[in-house]
């Protein structure tokens, strides 16, 4: 039986809890907590809390800032996120940690990538077009919070809380439902339906976040989905080592890496999110043997210019994580203030090709109910008898001989 901590029934906004890692301070953090200088120490002075209080992640969810009036203590607001906080509240939660607030542009004047995201704003209640599930998962659940789109996977949500709860979430329709988080029923369920469908072979641990939970907790997880014979690799998706990297640790790596192949792909939108503690993060992973892969989402006012986007991908390979999916924005309520037009993210994409190495030049994808589509933009101008015409990179033709009739 999975042994679910004491955030496995919270509310969604969380209030103070324990846990078997609760005071546990992580070494590799602590020098950020010394450094006077470092993003760690001046968001803990911010708080008016001791900085190894701030690298603590369970202190980070207690703490999250869910409100306008938690906001306006700690930022300036702009009168579109103040309307958001107050207008929103019943629409879809918001919640945001410590670290990431700190992470924000301070004068609200200013267009902040990170803002953008957190922070809610008035223009959510323009609603022309949008659903609550875009890619159909409910009816592609054959039990509760197990989603198969494909025959030898599946998406395990297992969790519901999150440390930032990002404002373009395709699983806002969640948050209308308590006691998702690390349910010992829906848990159960899932790993029964698991074993019992030979076909699966790979399950993506999802939610929510997964990594909001405690260690053991995770490692009993892991520890049952392993033991089921034919299921051959394990990813998570979480957002953690962006917006609380405290609570991705080396002991955490520890325990994923027991459970080879262990895959983990993230959500780094920006550059402004790279920060020190982030990469940290990061190289407690990958140092375990973790690959970690990045999926963005193209997001207006965020990453939707070549110039934000390259200098996302370049700070992306320099912290050993690599670009994988870059999605075009799902059709969900609330978000049209967000949303880039599939021409220009193509326009986006051949910008890239010759200015950025290929390792680091993610797949532009639109995620439908019944899969996966790459967008890429054409370069295949037609033929020429045997010949393949192309457009090179530098909008160049190129004549490829007999490549029709080699």
């Amino acid at each position: 039986m999975l042994h679910t901590d004491t955030l496995a029934e919270a509310p969604r906004q969380p209030q103070a809890d324990t846990g078997p890692d609760d005071g546990f301070l992580p070494e590799e953090f602590r020098h950020f907590a010394d450094d006077p200088e470092s993003i760690t120490a001046r968001a803990a002075r911010r708080f008016g809390v001791p900085a190894t209080s701030f690298i603590n992640w369970r202190w980070q969810m207690r703490h999250q800032v869910g409100n306008a009036e938690q906001a306006l203590a700690r930022l300036a607001l702009s009168a579109s996120e103040e309307d958001g906080f107050k207008l929103l509240a019943d629409a879809f939660v918001s919640g945001v940690t410590p670290y990431y607030l700190a992470l924000m542009d301070q004068d609200p004047s200013k267009s902040c990538p990170v803002r953008l995201q957190g922070l809610p704003r008035r223009e959510e209640l323009n609603v022309r077009v949008g659903v609550k599930d875009p890619l159909d998962e409910v009816p592609h659940s054959p039990v509760k919070e197990v989603v198969q789109v494909y025959p030898d996977r599946v998406a395990f949500c297992v969790a519901q809380l999150c440390p930032v709860y990002c404002r373009y979430c395709f699983r806002k329709r969640r948050d209308e439902e308590d006691g998702l988080h690390f349910n010992r029923r829906i848990v159960d369920r899932g790993i029964a339906y698991i074993a019992s469908n030979p076909a699966i072979r790979d399950v993506l641990i999802t939610g929510g976040d997964p990594f909001i939970a405690s260690d053991e907790a995770i490692d009993n997880l892991l520890s049952r989905i392993r033991a089921i014979p034919h299921v051959e690799i394990i990813r998570f998706g979480t957002r953690t080592p962006v917006t609380l990297p405290y609570r991705v640790t080396a002991r955490l790596a520890k325990i994923l890496a027991k459970y080879h192949p262990v895959w983990l792909n993230t959500h780094f939108n920006c550059a402004e999110e790279i920060t020190p503690e982030a990469a940290q993060a990061v190289a407690n992973l990958v140092d375990h043997g973790i690959p970690v892969g990045n999926q963005s989402v193209l997001l207006r006012g965020v990453n939707d210019t070549t110039e934000r986007h390259i200098k996302l991908l370049r700070e992306l390979l320099k912290i050993r994580v690599r670009p994988y999916y870059l999605f075009h924005p799902h059709l969900i309520e609330g978000t049209e203030h967000l949303r880039v037009p599939v021409d220009a993210g193509l326009r986006l994409m051949k910008s890239l090709r010759g200015n950025i190495t290929g390792l680091g030049i993610p797949t532009y994808i639109v995620d439908t109910p019944s899969g996966k589509v790459p967008m890429m933009p054409n370069h295949v101008l037609g033929t020429d008898g045997e010949d393949l015409l192309l457009e090179d990179v530098r909008g160049q033709i190129w004549r490829e001989k007999s490549a029709l009739n080699p």
